[in-house]
């Protein structure tokens, strides 16, 4: 349930179009409900292919005179509107947890992560440096400039609400872009309060503009997007299967793309890992959000001659965990999103269950809790390739160890996917160290380490989980065009 609010003006129920807050051009509404209680917290604009519409074409009136505004004028803005962020962090986190979930101290952390990023890429718009190219013969002066690609679509996931957004319209904006943007439709609460913020902070009209929508509407918001070739860029963080629909839609007008998509992150504990650490590193990087995180160590690979140790400290940490609303300061882990995202743990666990794995501890929905969405944290042994949690992210608090019996086993077990998001390992021997990192197909490597956002590295995947970096110095690239200059006639 929402608590109380500082700025209860925060919470906005309508579409930002142009500078104004304005309903669905059809009225519709869409309920948004809170997960640990399922009780209704708000109504949103349900918007269809109208809204979208409006939405683009104030983008794209705004484009012309956002890009001619300098760096460091840009910059200013993004600054005041980071102040303004973390000067508004407890309403934000209350804002968050009551639509996504997670514990109250976990959702203070995602406004400060999003809010890095925002910092980050104010920073980086004075930095958009470009190249003077030795001329190849006299009389000639070659240049590469940096220009905004032109106005972007964002759509954005349930799981961090406050992050994801943040992490794409920031880049946006400091290159010069105009964004329309769609927020999940479980979680759209924070993008407004952010929206709202980005306001207060003085960002023109029309440089920002955020329509919410249902599930079934979706489609005809993004699919105007899609077609419309004033889009010239979408980026997009979720599943991989709808990532290759907007890659195959955006085709014929040809936009840039930058796609982070699903993952089946490996994690491995070799014979001669620290244990403790291990363990550790595998809680903090597993259990963040429930384990409703892309990143999220999804496959546990330990050691044959370590595994007995190191499960047993794990299911001691794991059973240690405590599950319940974030409005309980004692919370770890909070629900999960909806009723869909139960069902899914309970499907893989089933499946392993039937195909020779063991549970350790959990193993259970919670309905006692009360009737938001609850999964008791878990632990899985015996666990084997076949199996369903192998093959597709569980995105639940679900640990499914596997045994591996050399080096050369476990990292061609940490390929055999499809996905190359993140990757985990534990060694102390360093020359292991970088044969594995190297050997592993995966955009992102956490090595003794389970902690790896961070807005000065780039986050992103390659094979199936995508393409394109948010973050660091690599990400403004991801929102401009290079073009090149000749200029002749000097001699």
């Amino acid at each position: 349930m929402l608590g109380p609010l500082a700025r209860r003006e925060l919470l906005r129920d309508r579409n930002f179009i142009a500078g104004r807050w304005q309903g669905a051009a059809g009225g519709a509404t869409l309920d948004v409900a809170d997960p640990a209680t399922l009780q209704v917290i708000a109504r949103v604009a349900d918007s269809g292919a109208a809204d979208a519409r409006a939405a683009l074409d104030s983008a794209q009136a705004a484009f012309p005179a956002w890009r001619e505004r300098t760096g460091r004028e840009r910059a200013q803005l993004l600054k005041q509107w980071h102040a303004l962020i973390l000067a508004h962090q407890e309403d934000l986190a209350r804002i968050i947890s009551a639509e996504q979930g997670k514990p109250l101290a976990e959702a203070r952390g995602e406004v400060l992560y999003g809010a890095s990023y925002v910092e980050w890429f104010a920073e980086e718009a004075t930095r958009a440096h470009g190249d003077i190219i030795p001329e190849p013969v006299r009389g000639k002066k070659l240049m590469a400039v940096k220009e905004p690609v032109g106005v972007v679509a964002a759509i954005t996931p349930w799981n961090f609400p406050l992050a994801m957004i943040a992490r794409k319209l920031a880049p946006a904006l400091a290159a010069g872009c105009c964004v329309v943007a769609k927020p999940a439709e479980d979680t759209p609460l924070t993008a407004l309060a952010l929206v709202a913020l980005a306001e207060e902070a003085g960002l023109p009209p029309g440089t920002i503009n955020l329509v919410t929508a249902s599930r079934e509407r979706t489609p005809e918001v993004v699919d105007l997007w899609l077609r419309d070739a004033r889009v010239r860029k979408i980026t997009f963080t979720g599943s991989t299967p709808v990532g290759k629909q907007l890659a195959r839609a955006s085709a014929d007008t040809l936009k840039k793309l930058s796609l982070e998509l699903g993952g089946n992150a490996p994690f491995i504990v070799f014979e001669d890992a620290d244990l403790d650490a291990a363990v550790a590193g595998l809680m903090a990087a597993k259990f963040r959000n429930g384990g409703q995180t892309c990143v999220c160590p999804n496959r546990v690979y330990v050691h044959e001659s370590v595994h007995e140790r190191f499960v047993d400290k794990l299911a001691a940490r794991v059973g240690a965990l405590t599950v319940g609303p974030a409005t309980d300061d004692a919370s770890q882990i909070g629900p999960m999103i909806n009723a869909r995202a139960v069902q899914k743990i309970e499907r893989h666990v089933r499946d392993a269950q039937a195909r020779g794995a063991r549970v350790v501890v959990g193993g259970r929905a919670l309905p006692d809790i009360g009737a938001g969405h609850y999964y008791a944290p878990t632990v899985l042994i015996d666990a084997d390739p076949g199996m369903e949690l192998a093959q597709e992210e569980t995105f639940g608090p679900v640990v499914p160890v596997f045994r591996f019996a050399d080096e050369d086993e476990a990292v061609r077990l940490a390929n055999d996917t499809p996905f190359g998001l993140a990757a985990y390992f534990y060694s102390r021997d360093a020359a292991r160290i970088w044969r594995v990192a190297e050997r592993l197909e995966s955009g992102i490597v956490g090595i003794n380490e389970g902690a790896l956002a961070a807005e000065a590295a780039p986050f992103g995947g390659i094979k199936e989980s995508g393409y394109g970096r948010e973050g660091s110095r690599h990400g403004l690239d991801d929102y401009m065009h290079l073009k090149y200059l000749c200029q002749g006639g000097l001699r």
